[in-house]
């Protein structure tokens, strides 16, 4: 290894970090000046900027955004709350399940947000220590993204796909099988090898003992806006027709030939006629989007994320393409689920679902001459999919952190050694999980 790629990873590495410890939109500032050193001082060549990426989320947290204000969220919310109270005992199921179809429908993980304190709340209600429905339901907040129909890893991923033979339907019946099924699994394990009783937990005690632990206020009774109801009709349909909209023009289909309008563009336009469509039919002021909306406001953080940190592993990435094809032609093809690890490891540093499919799988499709005329190793991509949601891995994610922090028995927390959470065994079971479970639906199809 020379002198100048040991540069090169200790900036990369360098950035990272110093992202990770400024924490929240931070990690978007710092990537961006990793850029600007390995371009100026090592003389890397920038990457290309996600813009599609950065647009696709941006259009889909403005429709969202405004299904928020005009009380959507708040419905859907009430609707989760309503599930997991009928049956809390089995918490650990229905908490995850209900953040994975909340991801699914909105394609962003930060929906888990509104979900927390329900989950905590029903917890100790129950005396179950919080963190372990918790730490399920946030990682399956975030291996759904790449499963939901509107998601940037989505849309970009089935894009590469569909060439080779995959159709749009298929990927995403294959992602949404896989993922849930892995997510349940993970969900049973960690009931069985988990201690369950909250009245146990050291740190529950000390601080049931000094007055920190809230007393339940039982079921929420939030009076809804005239038109929450009207707002999520709004956004399902908007939904559905960007899933019939993408099968339709899904070359293994093709019900719509020649596509004029491609896929990106069609899901950043639905979702701004959404959003159109929910601020006049549902009377939602629209001076109130940027200032009152949480989803506004964490949706345009994570494009600022996206910005800095996928350009910055898209400037290291391309610069390295060369050894990437090497390896990857005398690893990945043996062993197939080493690109799952690849996808894993890379989505640990670049913090996003699509910023790490976006930056890994050209180089992984080029190296393995992966062609439309040659399609067969395509069905590892298909598999290792779910891999490049492993963002739990370092604790600074946001849903992570928010879960962390409104846990207030203390059973969530983080420990001495960064790494010994509560999220890094049921995130490594789910994805572990997903992914063989992809290699077994590839198998069969």
């Amino acid at each position: 290894m020379d002198i100048m790629l040991i540069l090169q990873i200790i900036v990369l590495l360098g950035a990272i970090f110093l992202g990770v410890r400024l924490g929240g939109i931070g990690i978007g500032y710092a990537g961006g000046a990793g850029v600007l050193v390995l371009g100026l001082i090592l003389g890397m060549k920038p990457g290309n900027i996600p813009w599609d990426v950065i647009l696709i989320i941006a259009s889909v947290i403005a429709a969202i955004s405004a299904m928020q204000l005009a009380g959507g969220l708040d419905y859907l919310v009430q609707i989760a709350e309503r599930i997991l109270r009928s049956n809390p005992k089995y918490i650990n199921y229905l908490a995850p399940v209900v953040t994975y179809v909340l991801t699914i429908f909105a394609g962003t993980g930060h929906t888990a947000f509104s979900m927390i304190p329900v989950i905590v709340e029903v917890a100790k209600e129950q005396k179950i220590r919080p963190c372990c429905p918790l730490s399920i339901a946030v990682v399956a907040s975030q291996i759904a993204i790449t499963a939901s129909p509107v998601s940037a890893a989505v849309i970009y991923m089935s894009g590469v796909l569909e060439p080779f033979g995959w159709s749009y339907p298929a990927l995403i019946g294959i992602w949404l099988v896989t993922t849930f099924a892995g997510c349940m699994l993970t969900a049973f394990v960690m009931t069985k090898i988990q201690n369950m009783d909250l009245d146990s937990d050291p740190v529950y005690k000390e601080r049931l003992a000094k007055g920190l632990v809230k007393i339940g206020q039982g079921a929420a009774h939030t009076e809804l806006k005239p038109f929450a109801k009207r707002s999520v009709g709004i956004f399902l349909i908007g939904v559905l027709f960007v899933v019939l909209y993408a099968s339709a023009i899904s070359p293994a289909i093709g019900l719509i030939s020649p596509v004029i309008v491609p896929r990106d563009a069609a899901i950043m336009s639905l979702m701004l006629l959404v959003a159109t469509l929910i601020t006049i039919c549902c009377k939602v002021d629209i001076s109130d989007i940027a200032s009152e909306s949480s989803v506004f406001k964490s949706g345009m953080v994570a494009c600022v994320c996206v910005l800095g940190v996928a350009w910055l592993g898209d400037t290291f990435v391309s610069g390295h393409t060369a050894e990437i094809k090497t390896f990857a032609a005398d690893t990945v093809v043996a062993y197939p689920a080493l690109l799952a690890v690849v996808f894993f490891f890379a989505a640990m540093l670049l913090y996003s679902q699509a910023a790490t499919a976006k930056a890994i799988t050209p180089a992984i499709v080029a190296a393995l001459g992966i062609t439309a005329a040659n399609p067969g190793d395509s069905g590892m991509l298909v598999a290792s999919f779910a891999a490049v949601s492993a963002l739990f891995v370092l604790p600074t994610y946001p849903t992570l952190l928010g879960a962390v922090q409104m846990d207030d028995t203390g059973t969530t927390r983080i420990g001495k050694w960064v790494f010994n959470h509560a999220f890094f065994i049921p995130g490594v079971l789910a994805i572990v999980f997903s992914v063989a479970l992809g290699f077994l639906a590839i198998s069969i199809f």
